[in-house]
């Protein structure tokens, strides 16, 4: 079975209100747009094929304001939730935005979540480290996330993590209030993201559970940062801060 991948960042309540979510998310989607050109056209979602594509929208702070003060949109207590996609009528060739944001209650978190392509030249530009440290990145300066990566489906799977903990990834970010990243084992990069924390590649070319050399190395690194108390769950994070 081929082996899927989706990007998605995670943080603990809090409450914001319609302008300040929208500015974010107007950011996301500019920073976003830059990493592939899948990423430069936005629909609603809906219930048809025919009628999604009808909602063709310009992601702007304006545009997301509207949506966040619609009643389709507002959620009241849990903030905001809203879905994008890209337009690829062909499975596989595009990717759907998944946001929920500006909730204060604990739990559910606030999440940003990223399908990812798994066919087509598509695949072959989006999913290297380059292009998904950029994705990454996007996340991150415009959500301010407790933590997030590139998560390998079948990775998820074999492994079953727990839920609301940081998740092991073929990237892995992690944000600077959990603490100082360990030494890791080669050959895993750790970027910083401006100020608010650290990206882990934890290989240059695509992650596979095909191949052992790479979930031995995902065993590895989640032992390393769990022994250094940086992947305590949402609630433990939270109650860090308060």
């Amino acid at each position: 079975m081929k082996e899927t991948f989706y990007a998605g960042v995670y943080w603990q309540g809090r409450k914001e209100s319609a302008d300040e979510c929208a500015r974010r998310a107007e950011i996301f989607f500019r920073l976003l747009s830059q990493c592939d050109p899948i990423y430069t056209r936005w629909f609603e979602q809906a219930n048809s094929l025919k009628k999604a594509l009808q909602l063709q929208f310009e992601p702007t702070h304006e545009t997301f304001l509207r949506f966040f003060k619609s009643r389709k949109y507002n959620e009241g207590a849990f903030g905001f939730g809203f879905g994008a996609w890209t337009g690829h009528e062909e499975d596989g060739h595009g990717g759907a935005v998944l946001l929920s944001c500006g909730s204060g209650v604990v739990p559910p978190p606030n999440s940003c979540l990223l399908d990812l392509p798994y066919a087509g030249p598509e695949e072959e530009r989006v999913l290297t480290a380059p292009v998904l440290t950029g994705v990454m990145r996007a996340m991150v300066l415009a959500w301010e996330p407790d933590w997030g990566g590139v998560i390998s489906h079948a990775y998820q799977d074999m492994r079953d993590e727990p839920v609301g903990h940081p998740r092991t990834g073929w990237l892995m970010y992690l944000s600077r209030p959990r603490g100082e990243i360990p030494p890791l084992p080669a050959p895993v990069r750790v970027e910083p993201v401006e100020d608010k924390g650290a990206l882990l590649i934890l290989t240059p070319e695509r992650f596979s559970v095909d191949n052992p050399a790479h979930v031995a190395l995902a065993d590895q690194v989640r032992g390393l940062l769990d022994r250094a108390g940086l992947l305590r769950d949402f609630s433990d994070s939270f109650s860090a801060k308060m």
